[in-house]
């Protein structure tokens, strides 16, 4: 099962391997859009905190997902759930600290923009590595496999950083309106020049978080 599948091209490669695998996740508009790129592939439109299906896997995979879930603890064991005695569970994630810079820069611009009390309380989940395996443990899970590492990334064109923005920092800006939003992505850009943008390239200062675990 892979969890959090998006338009499904990571699911594909895996079932490439030769297992039988389905994808979930709770874009409808993504599992539509998968579902026409892989036709032979099941995908279902399921919320990662609350799913089940009737036959138990062999194995869960998640690719930058877990860290878009707040309540953390609930989705791992719903995936425990989903899985034999002895299933494996690999996932990668952003780890402490991931691309906190943006995340910096944003508040600083909001702050700046005199709408500091839009700031949202809650954003991204990126746990350290004794709070996710923790959290694993107490859901049924054995962590047998742990890498926690840097893994600056670069963002394509001069408009990377904006866009990056534009797409990943939504959450920010649903009190904002419009034209406060554009002036706050534009300062938040002139912040960060200084520190991710080198040698015409912009980077994310990405902290990747990768962990198997089995099923007890």
């Amino acid at each position: 099962m892979d969890i959090g599948c998006g338009t499904g091209e990571l699911t594909n490669e895996l079932s490439k391997s030769g297992a039988t695998i389905i994808g979930i996740d709770a874009s409808e508009q993504m599992i539509n859009k998968a579902k026409q790129q892989f036709p032979g592939i099941q995908f279902f439109v399921r919320d990662a905190t609350d799913f089940s299906f009737e036959e138990p896997f062999d194995a869960a995979f998640s690719n930058a997902t877990l860290h878009w879930i707040n309540d953390q603890l609930k989705a791992l064991q719903c995936i425990c759930n989903s899985l034999k005695e002895g299933g494996r569970f690999v996932f990668e994630m952003g780890g402490k600290h991931n691309i906190e810079s943006i995340h910096q820069a944003v508040r600083k611009a909001m702050e700046d923009a005199g709408v500091s009390d839009k700031i949202p309380a809650v954003s991204n989940y990126f746990p350290s590595v004794a709070e996710q395996t923790t959290l694993l443990e107490q859901a049924g899970f054995t962590v047998t496999d742990v890498a926690c590492f840097k893994r600056p990334t670069v963002l394509q064109g001069e408009d990377g950083m904006r866009n990056w923005i534009v797409q990943f920092c939504t959450f920010f800006f649903t009190q904002v309106s419009p034209a406060d939003t554009e002036r706050i992505i534009n300062k938040a850009v002139e912040i960060l020049r200084p520190t991710n943008f080198s040698n015409g390239t912009w980077y994310a200062d990405y902290v990747r978080l990768r962990i198997k675990a089995v099923k007890d």
